[in-house]
């Protein structure tokens, strides 16, 4: 039995509309009719060398969930571990990474909590704002809709390789460059295009964060593998056996219930439960939005790439087949980054 089962029953708190009864990015409390308060947390340890870039990563990654469900951040506290023999330049550097990762998402970092510890580890409490009937949750998802990702996967096994000393340089800035940027563009297309499902990609990988809103929304997701973006040098680095501990789980606990084409290699399954820091978000638009979103997306390049649809059904298919999911000829376009 779950230690928490019955204890914050959805009945007794009418104004939790997402709580622990159906989990998801972040906890929703309704204020009023209009204006609901989001709530999560998140903190991990060092995943890079640059102490300015792990505040960075750190503070875009807990204010992910944020976005993930719709709402807009408004305030922060900052939790954090430090080593007591922590260079005090290191530590100043990571807040100030942290902190001004909270600026540009037009939050307030108003305080926080610190303790010692031996390893660092550092977070946010975020908190923002949603409509109520506006909110992005991974039950939204509806048979009909396209799946469309927006950042790329890969940054699990980059990071390994740059613990074990065998990454290039500028994958990792490359990779450095996708985990500081913020989901805010990406939150906002999806709510000026009516999608009501949508979840961040983080430590389960898209696979297991896939099954996710397959469960929440009784369907079926299926993805094609060839159209999913990767970071540079991820696929080396998987064939080399850089693969985080993280991600070994990920296959262990989702790999049953995932079905593969058998065509598809196990690298390439093993990077699609790759577990990623401060992924993108992997939205379920719905098909009277799938043009229109994905024109703005091309027209103001905000990151977007169209990896599958959502069918009647359970769990999750990856197809290794070059066929196209777009519902037409004339559709916009796919966002490509810069190589």
């Amino acid at each position: 039995m779950r230690p928490l089962q019955g204890m914050f029953r959805p009945e007794d708190f009418p104004d939790l509309l997402v709580g622990l009864g159906a989990p998801d990015d972040a906890a929703v409390w309704r204020l009023s009719a209009d204006q609901a308060l989001v709530v999560t947390t998140d903190f991990f340890t060092p995943i890079v060398d640059d102490a300015y870039d792990y505040g960075a990563i750190a503070a875009a990654n807990a204010l992910s969930d944020l976005y993930a469900m719709g709402a807009r951040p408004v305030l922060a506290l900052h939790v954090a571990a430090v080593p007591p023999d922590l260079d005090i330049e290191l530590i100043q550097k990571i807040f100030r990474g942290s902190a001004e990762k909270v600026r540009q998402a037009g939050a307030v970092l108003a305080g926080g909590h610190t303790v010692q510890d031996k390893e660092p580890k550092v977070g946010l409490v975020a908190v923002g704002l949603a409509s109520p009937d506006k909110l992005l949750t991974k039950g939204g998802a509806r048979p009909g809709d396209l799946l469309v990702l927006t950042k790329p996967l890969g940054t699990g096994v980059t990071t390994t390789a740059l613990k074990r000393g065998s990454a290039d340089a500028a994958d990792v800035s490359q990779a450095v460059d996708w985990m500081t940027r913020l989901n805010a563009e990406a939150s906002a297309l999806a709510l000026e295009h009516d999608v009501r499902g949508a979840t961040d990609i983080t430590g389960y990988g898209l696979l297991g964060h896939g099954l996710e809103i397959a469960d929440s929304a009784g369907v079926r997701l299926v993805i094609q593998a060839r159209a999913i973006p990767m970071l540079r040098g991820a696929s080396r680095y998987v064939h080399a056996g850089c693969v985080p501990g993280g991600s070994a789980d990920n296959q262990l606990y989702f790999g049953p219930r995932v079905r593969f084409e058998p065509a598809l290699d196990e690298y390439a399954r093993v990077l699609l439960f790759d577990a990623q820091t401060s992924g993108g978000l992997l939205l379920s638009v719905p098909a009277a939005q799938q043009q229109a979103l994905m024109t703005a997306a091309c027209s103001r390049a905000i990151p977007a790439w169209i990896i599958g649809r959502v069918e009647a059904g359970e769990g999750v298919d990856v197809l290794d087949t070059a066929s196209s999911f777009r519902p037409s000829d004339d559709f916009g376009c796919v966002y490509l980054p810069a190589p």
